[in-house]
């Protein structure tokens, strides 16, 4: 029987991301730039927004002239005209003069700060009094307050977000430089695995892992390429592999990582002239018979077959592997942690890190994590949950009402 080798923990794993190429950088329009990661920081090519503006409907101003103003003793103004949007001031403003000005209007030189119109009663067409001061730069937007020249308004490796390509809009960037989206093989694997549209026979179970794989590697921003099934057979599984290595950034097998005379995925592996073994076993749980192996220069997986502990390895270790292709330089960073506290005693084995699913759920004391029990092969346990918590590999357990965080699925 083959034992597992190189088995190493969850940290070894991750320390191995920086050691794998990030996908090529490629142009596009700002259309399509919300969710890619750029390849390049993109820098202010001038001041934003570029003009000292208005940030309020009232009155442009010097503001010395309004100090002391109240209700009982207001300031009153000269009103010399109007701001028009969208175009230069046409009057300049002096010492106790104002100008009428609306939310984005360009500050009228002379003013330093804007009342509201709620705060100045209207005498007449040319007089207004001002019964509440307003300091420099009140109610103002500098003209460079938003992004200077020069500065850094998107870093490279930041997922685009609306409000990221807004802001490139908004300094006249038309194309940016993105990493390519990774494209990432699944190949299921098995004689007992059938199509989902088949009715599985005794013994058979429908093909779940390609689904779920998949809307995870969506979910992580890079393009999933479904392969199909492949029988237990050496050289069938030889012959997908190749095909995903000459497409796509990463391979995921799902099956045949375990001990077994019938599981192929090291010696496929293996059968590649740049190839080489990185961990046979990882000391989590559930997962613990998980390859990682280069191929090609590309990360190459064999997850367990069970959903549930393809799915925990896949969000655990995969996924950092998967944002570092695609281009995130801080992968480990990227998981979403709610603190909460644990709503009964679980316990651990030493020298493995164990995942718990749990739900998160409300209280009065704020949120708890509730764990999701059952056997490692059941769905639900993954469709209940919220998250998981990590017990690490020294903990012998928690006690309940311990301090946990939910890495949120």
């Amino acid at each position: 029987m083959k034992e597992f080798f190189t088995v190493m923990d969850v940290d070894q794993v991750l320390a191995l991301v920086e050691g794998f190429s990030r996908a090529p950088a490629e142009a596009v329009g700002l259309q399509e730039a919300t969710g890619r990661v750029l390849a390049e920081a993109v820098l202010a090519g001038c001041d934003l927004p570029g003009f000292a503006r208005s940030t309020v409907d009232g009155y442009a101003v010097q503001a010395a002239s309004s100090f002391g103003a109240s209700e009982g003793s207001p300031a009153l103004f000269d009103v010399i005209g109007t701001v028009a949007m969208g175009e230069e001031a046409g009057v300049a403003v002096a010492p106790a003069q104002a100008a009428r000005i609306a939310t984005g209007g360009a500050l009228p030189p002379g003013a330093d700060s804007v009342v509201m119109l709620e705060h100045a009663d209207v005498l007449d067409e040319r007089t207004i009094e001002v019964f509440r001061s307003v300091a420099p730069g009140q109610h103002v937007i500098a003209a460079d307050e938003d992004y200077p020249a020069g500065a850094v308004v998107a870093a490279a490796g930041r997922r685009l977000r609306p409000q990221d390509t807004g802001v490139l809009a908004a300094i006249g960037t038309a194309r940016v430089d993105v990493h390519r989206r990774p494209r990432v093989a699944i190949i299921s694997t098995g004689d007992e695995i059938v199509p989902v549209d088949a009715v599985p026979a005794h013994g058979q179970i429908r093909d779940v892992n390609s689904f779920t794989l998949a809307g995870l590697v969506a979910a992580a921003g890079a393009t999933p390429v479904a392969l199909g099934i492949v029988p237990d057979d050496f050289e069938a599984l030889r012959a997908a592999s190749a095909r995903a290595l000459a497409a796509c950034d990463m391979v995921l097998i799902s099956g045949g990582s375990s001990v077994g005379a019938r599981d192929f995925t090291v010696e496929v592996i293996s059968s590649f002239a740049d190839s080489r073994i990185l961990a046979h076993g990882i000391s989590i749980s559930p997962g613990k018979p998980t390859i990682l192996a280069r191929v090609l220069d590309r990360p190459f997986w064999g997850l367990p077959g069970h959903v549930a502990s393809a799915m925990i390895v896949f969000a655990r270790i995969v996924r950092p592997f998967l944002l570092h292709i695609g281009g995130i330089r801080d992968p480990l960073a990227q998981e979403i942690r709610l603190p909460a506290r644990l709503s009964r005693n679980l316990a651990s084995a030493q020298g493995r890190t164990d995942f718990v699913r749990v739900r998160v759920v409300g209280g009065e004391e704020g949120l708890w994590a509730e764990p999701v029990l059952g056997k490692s092969g059941l769905l639900n346990t993954m469709v209940k949950g919220d998250g998981v918590i990590e017990i690490g590999k020294n903990v012998e357990g928690l006690e309940a009402g311990a301090r946990v965080e939910v890495i949120l699925f």
